[in-house]
Parts: structure tokens; sequence; C-alpha cells
């Protein structure tokens, strides 16, 4: 596979920043699109806007058919055994939400468990707490040790039977961990827990496989894997979602509507109320042609060499300190630099072309744990190569000279 070739399928990545070749350093918030995404949406509002499932004209239809079959691609890039089980959401934080919202109100009870780990996005947290604060549920933390890693003794340790719910993040955006999903699933079916695993980070660098890893729900966001903003996916095993009650009211989730009874749609419409983010949901299905055109497998070997040179290259800067060293590893590096705050390095890094986030990633807690205000942190997408990652450590020397 010819990386400098899907590079180039990048319309963003052509522009200047500052005098200088924009090198993007922040996939692990959103990724760049490639034009063939660009020209799906392009072709959907061109040619084929109309609201789905509600039209028997041409537009309608089509629309329809090109939303459907995204679903079935997602189906396939998960490997759901069933299209009912993909429901199109906003993201992965409205997807932990919905569980949150309706399977937990329905199934958990005052003194119950939720375990999370300590290096949760926001958004596998604060669900949980408001309701821990409506339920009287017990949110309970799994700590991670000083390398950014889970115990898997803790882990087995942290597991009762009250515990009723684990929601992990399959890798961290913080740190970059890579967790055992898969182990921890079959743990904690032993003690009869339903398992959440927030896939956000993990979709876009890493093959998925629902059933193989055995979770109950598996989140994850269009934005991170070349698709649009504004589009997400839940996976969810039927019998659970068919017992689940639905999270909205309105629009494509009903059956029928009387002032005295709504009867409500079968699945996966029950959970998508109002009408749907069709462009967004067409442009994922474009989104899962192009990773899968590449290939998972290609992708992983790519962006391990990428982490591993910049590791190298990074670690030899004087001062500088990896925030998340995993044995089992994404392509994230957060760091820190003696003397030199991360947004003043973000800033004069933009300077020099160079985009990388600095601040706590949404994950507030990790910088508590590692005692760190932020870090600066540098994440790789297919389209980055090592030219990019010698720019960054270029900058990174420049702005070193000015700040000390």
């Amino acid at each position: 596979m010819n990386f400098a070739d899907i590079r180039n399928q990048f319309p963003i990545l052509k522009q200047s920043e500052n005098g200088h070749p924009l090198v993007y350093l922040d996939s692990g918030a959103t990724s760049q699109k490639p034009q063939s995404v660009i020209d799906c949406i392009t072709q959907y509002y061109s040619m084929d806007n109309a609201n789905v499932h509600r039209g028997v004209y041409g537009l309608s239809e089509r629309a329809t058919e090109a939303y459907e079959a995204s679903r079935e691609k997602t189906r396939q890039f998960l490997n759901a055994a069933s299209s009912k089980e993909i429901i199109f959401v906003r993201g992965t934080t409205e997807a932990i939400n919905l569980v949150a919202q309706t399977w937990g109100r329905q199934n958990l009870q005052p003194g119950d468990e939720v375990l999370i780990t300590e290096m949760e996005h926001h958004s596998n947290i604060v669900p949980w707490q408001m309701l821990r604060d409506a339920l009287g549920i017990k949110l309970m933390v799994l700590p991670i040790n000083d390398l950014g890693e889970i115990s898997l003794a803790e882990f087995a340790q942290s597991l009762t039977a009250k515990t009723k719910l684990v929601s992990v993040v399959h890798m961290s955006n913080a740190l970059g961990t890579i967790n055992p999903v898969k182990t921890m699933t079959q743990m904690a079916k032993e003690v009869g827990a339903t398992v959440l695993i927030d896939g956000a980070q993990a979709v876009p660098h890493m093959s998925v496989d629902v059933q193989d890893i055995g979770c109950d729900f598996y989140a994850f966001s269009g934005h991170k894997v070349y698709g649009p903003t504004g589009v997400g996916v839940l996976y969810g095993k039927e019998a659970l979602l068919e017992a689940m009650p639905p999270y909205q009211g309105g629009g494509d989730m009903i059956y029928s509507v009387t002032f005295e009874k709504t009867e409500y749609n079968v699945l996966p419409y029950k959970f998508e109320a109002g009408t749907p983010n069709m462009a967004g949901v067409i442009g994922l299905g474009a989104a899962i042609d192009f990773v899968n055109q590449i290939g998972l497998t290609a992708i992983a070997h790519y962006e391990q060499t990428l982490l591993q040179y910049a590791t190298a290259k990074l670690q030899a800067i004087e001062g500088l300190r990896i925030v998340g060293q995993a044995s089992e590893k994404g392509g994230v590096i957060s760091f820190v630099i003696e003397r030199a705050h991360p947004h003043d390095l973000a800033t004069l890094l933009d300077q020099e072309g160079v985009a990388v986030r600095a601040s706590h990633h949404c994950a507030m807690p990790v910088m508590q744990r590692f005692q760190v205000p932020a870090t600066v942190r540098a994440s790789f997408g297919v389209y980055n190569n090592e030219e990019d990652i010698d720019r960054l450590i270029s900058a990174l020397h420049e702005a070193l000279d000015m700040l000390r």
C-alpha cells in the first residue's frame, strides 16, 4: 500500500498554515476527510437530497437505499450479527448516554455497581455520574499504573456480584493505551455484568469484531474514522435493544400514534427519532469504504511504524516526558516538557504549521493521575508520514529555544 498516494486524497493537507505546509497531528480529536467522502456528501446534497423511509418518489428512494447501505457496511465493519443491531446516533457521546438513559434506568438499582477505568473520556464518566445521582448506584473506578495500563488482576478483584455494567475505553484518547477488551469482557461475563466499550479511538486504527469481543454494546464516532461530523454508531445486541425503551420520541421511531397510545417502530428505527443525519450516515458509509480499501491491518502496521519513529525522536529531547507508555498502544503520544507549558508549545508549533492538541483531552482524571495540568498530544492518521514527525521535532526545538 502506497501511503503517499493515500495522503494525496486529502485536499485539506495541500494548504499552508502561517506560511508553512500544514502538518496535521490531531486525528485523535477529529480526522481529516478524503476526497471520496467529500464527493459522496456532495453527491447526496446535489442529486439525492430527500428524507429517508418516507417517500415513494425517486429522490427519497435513492436516499433511503444509500442510508440503509451504510447501515449494512457498518454491520460488516463491526461484524455485528444483524443490521438491526446498528443504531445511528450523533457520536460516541450520544451512544453512551443512550445506553445510560435506557438500559441503565431500566436495569440498575440502588447499590448496583458500574465499573469504569481511570483512563476514561468524560463521555464515559459523566453519564454514569448522572445515573449515580439519580438512582443511587455506585460508580467504581479501576486505577491505572504509571505506564497508563490497567491490571487485569485488579480488574478481577473489582468485579463482584454487584457489578452490573463494565464500561471501558478500547483505546485511550489521552494515553494511546489499548485495553484487552476481549479478555475484560470475558471476565465481566463471569459475574453476569453487561459490557459497553467506547471504541471512538480504536475503530480508525484496528479491526473490531464485536462478536469475537463478546461485548453487549460498542460505540464509535464517524468523524474519527475519516467520516463526517455529527454521526456515530451504537452497536447493541439485538435482545438487549429489543428490551430497552426508546431514548427519544417522534419521527421515525413510531409505528402508530394516537392520543391514547403510541406503538414503537421495530429495530433499529426505535432508537432513531426525528429526521436523521442522512448526509452524515451516507458519508460514513463512504468513509468505511475508504478504510476497507486500505485495510485495517495495513493501517495498524503503518501507524505503529510512525509511533515507534516519533517515540524515539521525542525521547531524545531533553526534559521531555511521554505520558502513557503502555506496551499495547495506538498512534497517540502525549507529552510534557520541563519549564514549557503545553499551551505555549502548541501555539508556537502552530506558527510553524504544525497542528497538535494541548489540553486535558476531555480526560481530566488522567491529568490528575499523572499530576499535569495538560499534555501536548500528537495523534496520527493514515495521511501522516515521517516527514510530519521530523517537522514536529524541528518545531519543538525552535519553540524550546524561544521559551528557554
